[in-house]
């Protein structure tokens, strides 16, 4: 299912750049693919319009399908079951806020100890600084909705439930939480040292999962980790330079 939800974007992404592409080649006399596939991505927007467009297609896809393959698990509040459901108490709305606000900060410090001096990158960063106004609202709108809750499902829904049925609750979180930073490592240009940063907010998301009975409060803390992350940078786009 983890894998679908990467591959759906992937040809989200494919699709998009084909179709204006043989658009831009018709309006051009057909130049060919050749010439205008390399034109289509070299547009400014285009990374911001197909991360906005994959991410907006591929989530949706993925939570339905999740849905029609496991109807009887969707509700259930703990392993195996997914957890859409009202949490316990509503005070671990409130811890979700609390760790989707100081993860961000937490891990930068963390990130920056381990990283000794080297310079600290990531794909959101130069995503950010190539998209135009226009765009910025439904790619922060994707990042912080759609996209936590699909990876919510995946990694503290589908993914823990399933090592739960194999391995000691232990074992279940750390493998869970490894997976969850190690997929995010290409979006990291593979730079190691950000790898603990992401596991421990996993391993927080994890936490508020299984405590809470729900998956809601891990989805917010995510939502909320991302939205600090994308106001970062856009906030660093408007500084005087």
């Amino acid at each position: 299912m983890i894998a679908t939800y990467f591959v759906l974007q992937v040809a989200a992404s494919t699709l998009t750049v084909l179709a204006i592409s043989v658009t831009t080649a018709f309006q051009h006399g057909w130049q060919g693919l050749d010439h205008a596939i390399p034109a289509t991505l070299e547009q400014p927007a285009m990374q911001a319009l197909l991360a906005t467009l994959s991410l907006g297609i591929a989530a949706p896809l993925t939570l339905l399908l999740a849905r029609w393959k496991w109807p009887r698990l969707w509700s259930r509040t703990q392993p195996p079951g997914f957890g859409v459901a009202w949490p316990r108490r509503r005070l671990f709305f409130g811890l979700a806020v609390a760790v989707g606000l100081t993860a961000p900060w937490l891990g930068a410090l963390l990130t920056q100890l381990l990283a000794h001096g080297h310079a600290v990158t990531q794909g959101i960063q130069q995503l950010g600084s190539s998209t135009p106004p226009e765009l910025r609202i439904p790619l922060v709108l994707v990042v912080v909705s759609v996209g936590p809750l699909a990876e919510e499902l995946l990694f503290r829904g589908v993914l823990l439930s399933a090592l739960l049925q194999r391995w000691h609750v232990g074992w279940s979180v750390v493998i869970s939480s490894l997976v969850f930073a190690l997929i995010h490592l290409p979006g990291l240009q593979f730079q190691w040292y950000a790898l603990p940063d992401l596991a421990l907010l996993a391993l927080a998301l994890t936490w508020l999962r299984l405590r809470s009975g729900s998956i809601w409060p891990a989805v917010l803390a995510h939502g909320l980790n991302n939205l600090v992350g994308v106001a970062g940078w856009f906030v660093a786009l408007n500084l005087p330079g």
